[in-house]
């Protein structure tokens, strides 16, 4: 048998989760509307109707999640702020109740020995701004800086670890393009410009988290896949090289080279969605504050992407395990991609320091003498544990690990009916049920170490 995968002392072992997914109490404590409290609103816009009015309750139910997380021994716990707990209309005035909470969860995380990594943007955007035009508006750039001066004005002497986004790909096409995610709008060049204004938000926000918050990491979290053509057709390949360019490209080039990808660009002009290569919402010295220096990349790391090129040559999905083999979202199990992800930007854009900031998987629970069975999370896990290993191995600097996702939750668009969580969720009673995967994995952070099954 084959010795365990030590990691090193120091690895930082942790779970996840995000406001909208699990806090609820939407109307509590002050709190104002966030962009997914409207979208929802209209039931045909989520798979089973449901909203995130409630959802785990965590905004009521903390103390006991905390105790959860005590259980499974983690080292941080990556959490998001709402940003409408803060600042209900987006705005000017800050409410004092939303600031009590989180430092109140703060405070309990650092007596329990749990480095609080905290998230500024896990998609709250207040609908007050969204009114307004959202993320296609450039004033929510100066909007965002404001909320993030707030809360770190406040949390910053005991914060170490901020992130300003969590993956503003999703943000800005799924919601501005696809219409698959709030606000649900069909338009590429409104997406274009959400996009850049989420990176100029970001680096226009570092100084003022610095300044609060001196001494702490900050960074920023991006969704990245490894993207490969099924087949070595020139137009396979082709369509595997323009969905890394909006996919990954479009939003690393900018924060580590100051620029968008040239082939990305003349790919929007073809597809009519830009006039030129001269970007009309970069304003002169943008580029420089998105590429301000970071103290790290959080990356969140599902799947690999496999595409073909449909009839007009763009880029069509086409996994290439069987579907029996896919998770519940639809997606490749492919462990491998995340060493081959971490590769990549370790040699192509070389961030300080790398943290997986997401990896999980939805799948199929299944209850047995009261205990809930996860086998194939078990598994997914292990590997995605081994193919970080092996790419600290490779001399990649990667310095922790979040499971996503401390429980059940919200899914987004799909309501309550996917499950990412270590814990069942019972969406009736409210009751948390550690999974087997959530036994394995504190043994696991315990142990340091996990097994490699190859």
């Amino acid at each position: 048998m084959a010795a365990p995968l030590r990691f090193p002392d120091d690895f930082l072992w942790g779970v996840a989760t995000s406001a909208q997914q699990i806090e609820g109490g939407r109307n509590a404590g002050g709190r104002g509307d966030s962009v997914w409290d409207h979208y929802a609103d209209d039931p045909s816009h989520i798979d089973d109707g449901s909203t995130p009015r409630v959802a785990c309750d965590h905004h009521r139910l903390w103390r006991e999640d905390l105790e959860r997380l005590k259980w499974l021994g983690v080292k941080a716990y990556r959490f998001s702020i709402a940003w409408p707990r803060i600042l209900p209309t987006g705005r000017d005035r800050v409410n004092p109740a939303g600031l009590d909470f989180y430092e109140a969860l703060v405070d309990a995380l650092l007596e329990a020995e749990i480095e609080p990594h905290v998230t500024l943007n896990h998609w709250c955007l207040p609908q007050a701004l969204m009114d307004e035009g959202g993320w296609a508006n450039r004033e929510t750039a100066g909007a965002f800086v404001d909320y993030a001066e707030a809360v770190t004005a406040r949390l910053g002497d005991r914060v170490p670890h901020w992130t300003t986004h969590n993956e503003p790909w999703c943000v800005a096409i799924l919601g501005y393009e696809q219409g698959a995610h709030a606000p649900g709008l069909r338009d590429p060049r409104l997406a274009l410009r959400a996009a850049h204004h989420l990176l100029l938000s970001h680096g226009l926000a570092l100084p003022a988290i610095r300044a609060n918050s001196p001494g702490s990491e900050v960074g920023i979290v991006n969704n990245l896949s490894p993207v490969v053509p099924v087949t070595g057709d020139a137009a396979d390949l082709d369509a595997a090289r323009r969905l890394d360019g909006s996919f990954n490209r479009w939003f690393l080039d900018p924060l580590f080279r100051g620029r968008y990808p040239a082939d990305a660009v003349e790919d929007r002009i073809r597809r009519g969605h830009l006039e030129s290569a001269e970007l009309p919402f970069v304003e002169p010295g943008d580029m420089e504050t998105i590429a301000a220096p970071v103290d790290f990349l959080g990356v969140n790391y599902y799947s690999r992407i496999a595409v073909k090129a449909g009839p007009d040559g763009e880029p069509v999905g086409s996994p290439l395990s069987p579907p029996e083999e896919l998770t519940e979202m639809g997606w490749e199990v492919y462990p491998e991609g995340l060493t081959e992800i971490l590769a990549r930007v370790h040699r192509d854009y070389a961030p300080r320091a790398l943290y997986i900031t997401e990896n999980g998987a939805a799948l199929a629970d299944e209850f047995e003498d009261g205990q809930v069975h996860d086998t194939r999370r078990v598994a997914f896990f292990r590997d995605h544990l081994a193919a970080a290993h092996r790419a600290l191995t490779a001399g990649i600097p990667l310095r922790g690990y979040f499971a996503w996702s401390l429980m059940d939750n919200y899914e987004w668009s799909q309501g309550f009916t996917k499950r990412f969580g270590l814990f069942r969720t019972d969406y009736e009673t409210l009751e948390r049920m550690p999974k087997d995967s959530a036994h394995w994995y504190r043994e696991a952070v315990a142990a340091n170490a996990v097994d490699d099954a190859r």
